[in-house]
């Protein structure tokens, strides 16, 4: 029995001027902003912000419900999240799931994992962190969890 196979697609993206993307991507109901830059084997889902000339390296996945400032940059492998399993399960009901909010001028290290949090502008986010609560002053973070470095 033959699998089905599905290509890489954009699907009711907004795209401003001079965006760049490196197939392989999947991007479907979002918002990218002008002069940014999308690496391959990214996904981006439906209700997400991405703001002008913000990069995106490869193998990231920004889930439904996060908006990202301009002039960020998420490293390789950055994965955001949204549905905490709070109950002890997926929760399916997209109503409960949680947002994400990044200022401008935000650099997050690649492997870094972020749920649903604040995060202001001017953040550094050491590669490898877990950023489980809100960061509300500049300044560089790292660790799991995420802690304020310098």
């Amino acid at each position: 029995m033959m699998p089905i196979v599905k290509k890489s697609e954009f699907v009711n993206v907004r795209f401003g001027e001079n965006v760049t993307v490196i197939e392989p991507c999947n991007l479907y109901g979002c918002e990218v902003g002008e002069n940014a830059f999308i690496g391959p084997f990214v996904e981006i889902q439906s209700n997400v912000v991405i703001g002008a000339s913000t990069r995106i390296q490869s193998h990231s996945f920004i889930c439904s419900g996060v908006e990202i400032g301009k002039d960020c940059f998420i490293g390789h492998g950055v994965m955001f999240v949204n549905d905490k399993w709070s109950e002890g399960r997926s929760m399916g009901d997209k109503n409960k799931w949680g947002k994400t909010s990044i200022g401008n001028n935000v650099l997050i290290g690649s492997n870094s994992t972020i749920l649903p949090v604040e995060i202001c502008a001017d953040v550094i986010i050491g590669a490898g962190s877990v950023v489980t609560r809100s960061i509300l002053s500049p300044g560089k973070y790292a660790g799991n969890p995420a802690r304020k470095v310098g």
